[in-house]
């Protein structure tokens, strides 16, 4: 009796199995007229004609009438003939009123169900999104020099000038006034005049401006590096179309507000993780080396729409083309980036203006980049 047990427990749960399947496989009927139902619609099995019926019913109560003593018997064929009959075999069956959404809580459910199926569906860039991909590489591509060969004029960094904590000492000492902290903070210089921070295959002669009592003995070198920088990227924005088709107010406007964004950019795409140097062809740097919406525009909503073109085009690249699963989190990283660069432009700009009061030597594109605009 003991080995019987287990064998006949089994065969009685594939029964019970096969009973589920085959009452899965029946098709449903609707409780009201009889015709093919799809599932549970206020609390019974109903097709979606009767489903339809008890929520306008419901939502808009009327006193139906039968003309035949509420007798009627519902079916597929004459279920729109007695209206009367009909809502009373809905409530038979067991129909709940309560159970219906309203059309806010409806509005709600369909608005789910639309962000699920998109979210189901594979992103893909449009033809558009497309094109200014291409466009925004080939100008990349056509007027990022990464390699710095075409970067030859320049004053090379000068390591006999005395370093930036000796010029503070020496001023410290021979006068009372001090120096602003924002512009402490701004020196470039590297903390040993030895240091090989910057390397260049050429041999040039430091003009005779580059005297021993400069503040920043960085500057000529730093300053040609952004003049040719700010060149490039001044390129690269001739090269869009939608930049091309602002007004000249506007295309200065945006520059002022962008180009030294858009110089950190590329200048950090060329930082070496493994030696801790910006890697700029034959030159290299080290870290001692480097120490609203835009004002000005007068076509805002153009702009805006420009702005949010590009942001939409970057995060649907990014959600079509990235596989990893903390993919959702790049898009607002980047935006963060972004305001993070704001905030260091404008404190940029303000130290650029103050360097050029104690030490006028910043060449005039970069004067006329990070003038204020009035």
């Amino acid at each position: 009796m003991d080995n019987q047990g287990p064998k006949d427990l089994p065969q009685h749960h594939e029964v019970e199995e096969n009973s589920e399947n085959e009452e899965e496989d029946e098709p449903k009927v609707c409780q009201v007229c009889g015709d093919r139902a799809t599932g549970y619609h206020f609390n019974a099995m109903t097709c979606e004609g009767c489903k339809g019926f008890f929520r306008r019913a419901m939502k808009r109560p009327v006193n139906f009438s039968c003309p035949f003593r509420g007798v009627c018997i519902i079916t597929k064929n004459n279920r729109r003939q007695c209206q009367a009959c009909r809502l009373q075999k809905c409530r038979s069956i067991g129909m709940l009123k309560e159970l219906i959404m309203s059309d806010e809580e409806l509005g709600q459910r369909r608005r789910l169900l639309e962000r699920r199926r998109k979210r189901a569906e594979p992103v893909i860039l449009s033809t558009q999104q497309e094109a200014v991909i291409q466009e925004l590489l080939n100008a990349q591509k056509k007027t990022f020099d990464i390699s710095f060969v075409h970067f030859t004029h320049f004053r090379p960094i000068d390591r006999t000038l005395a370093p930036m904590q000796q010029y503070r000492q020496t001023c410290q000492e021979t006068t009372t006034n001090t120096w602003p902290s924002d512009i402490q903070e701004a020196s470039l210089p590297c903390s040993s005049s030895s240091s090989p921070c910057s390397s260049s295959s050429q041999e040039v002669k430091p003009e005779d401006s580059c005297g021993k009592d400069r503040a920043f003995t960085t500057l000529p070198h730093i300053a040609d590096l952004s003049t040719y920088m700010i060149q490039q990227i001044i390129s690269f924005a001739k090269m869009l179309s939608s930049f091309k088709e602002l007004s000249i107010e506007d295309q200065i406007s945006l520059l002022k507000g962008a180009t030294f964004e858009l110089c950190q950019i590329r200048f950090n795409m060329l930082f070496n993780e493994s030696s801790g140097m910006w890697e700029c062809g034959p030159l290299t740097y080290c870290m001692d080396d480097a120490a609203r919406d835009r004002p000005g525009v007068t076509d805002s909503k153009t702009i805006d729409q420009l702005q949010e073109m590009l942001a939409l085009t970057l995060k649907t690249y990014i959600e079509s083309k990235r596989t990893s699963p903390k993919k959702h989190l790049l898009y607002p990283k980047i935006m963060g980036c972004l305001t993070e660069m704001r905030s260091m432009n404008e404190e940029y700009t303000k130290q650029v203006l103050q360097i050029q009061d104690i030490q006028p030597e910043v060449p005039p594109l970069m004067l006329e980049v990070f003038s204020k605009i009035t």
